[in-house]
């Protein structure tokens, strides 16, 4: 896949401006309106991990590639969740305490998480406050969930540069909260229009589709 290879290109050149290992950035292919064929192209091309923001498309694409990481990125309700514990190796979008207490649930281990935070105090926006999220944090860690990290999507904007200082934020509160949870390493952040700037502020998980499968709006709630 042309787009595939593209975005790859341009990950390695952020990583190498930024000094970063471009070994220590993943790509998460958004499947959003993807078809079966292309998700299966993406596959095909090299790529492993695959990103939904709706759980029956996520239950869809591990049934279509139970070979690949199916990430969950987009708002989860609490009747949705059993759905998608089962089939998800990482929640990106952890954002309230209610959210906690049902993905805790169950006898089996949950998967890991990452703690959404609304950095950009977006109304538009899902996410917990800045202020809020080392309590989630600690209500997370305390009910047994693996939090790896802090997920954000920026306020839109035509110039990526001004996402910088959102994932900025973002990078230096995922630090601080380390100090209490060193687990918190990973940062979910960057998107087609701004991943090469998220790469230079420390992103370790991109959430890409426009630019892999074509044009629709990724996941900005």
């Amino acid at each position: 896949m042309g787009g595939l290879t593209e975005i790859r290109e341009r990950m390695m050149a952020a990583a190498g401006r930024a000094g970063r290992d471009p070994a220590a950035i993943r790509l998460v292919a958004v499947t959003k309106t993807a078809t079966p064929e292309a998700i299966v192209a993406a596959y095909r091309g090299g790529q492993r991990d695959f990103g939904e923001n709706r759980a029956d498309r996520l239950a869809a694409g591990a049934a279509l590639l139970p070979d690949a990481r199916w990430h969950m990125i987009g708002r989860l309700q609490g009747n949705k969740v059993r759905v998608v514990r089962k089939a998800t190796a990482l929640l990106h979008s952890l954002d309230r305490p209610e959210l906690v207490e049902y993905w805790a649930a169950g006898d089996a281990v949950p998967p890991p998480v990452l703690i959404q935070v609304n950095v950009g105090e977006d109304p538009e926006k899902a996410g917990v406050a800045v202020g809020a999220a080392g309590r989630l944090a600690d209500l997370a860690v305390d009910r047994g969930l693996e939090v790896r990290g802090l997920m954000t999507i920026p306020p839109l904007t035509p110039d990526p540069e001004d996402a910088r200082v959102h994932f900025r934020a973002l990078a230096g509160l995922r630090d601080r909260l380390r100090e209490a949870h060193p687990t918190l390493v990973d940062l979910s952040m960057g998107m087609t229009d701004d991943f090469e700037v998220a790469i230079e502020e420390g992103a370790t998980l991109l959430r890409v589709g426009r630019a892999i499968f074509g044009e629709f709006e990724e996941n900005r709630g």
